[in-house]
């Protein structure tokens, strides 16, 4: 089967403009494409790795006035009898060691009181 989670957390250094907000808009739709670029290795690497399916970007959302854009993730795993177990505490852990501290996320900066995965 099939389960999915949620990925959130917070890029300061992308101010949030109005396209972003707008699923079909060019903007929306480059920003989505830079983050799956990141974000995949990070859990590809992961101890659900070799059981991780994709992430979907559902949302980016304005934060701190739009300083900053809020990025809302739903990812996938296969959940298999022999699959390793999703543990949301271990990947907050291993993507938190991967992201200096959630503080960088390529050449993106993130607020490090703001990645929240939940299962």
């Amino acid at each position: 089967s099939v389960r999915n989670f949620t990925l959130n957390f917070t890029v300061t250094n992308l101010p949030f403009t109005a396209d972003l907000g707008m699923p079909n808009s060019k903007r929306f739709k480059s920003t989505e494409k830079v983050m799956y670029y990141y974000v995949d290795p990070l859990l590809q690497k992961s101890s659900i790795g070799t059981v991780y399916i994709g992430c979907r970007i559902m949302a980016f959302r304005s934060k701190a006035d739009r300083d900053e854009t809020g990025v809302d993730a739903i990812c996938s795993y296969r959940d298999g009898p022999s699959d390793p177990k999703f543990n949301r505490v271990t990947v907050y852990h291993e993507l938190s060691n991967m992201t200096n501290g959630i503080t960088k996320l390529g050449h993106y900066s993130l607020n490090s009181q703001s990645l929240y995965i939940n299962g």
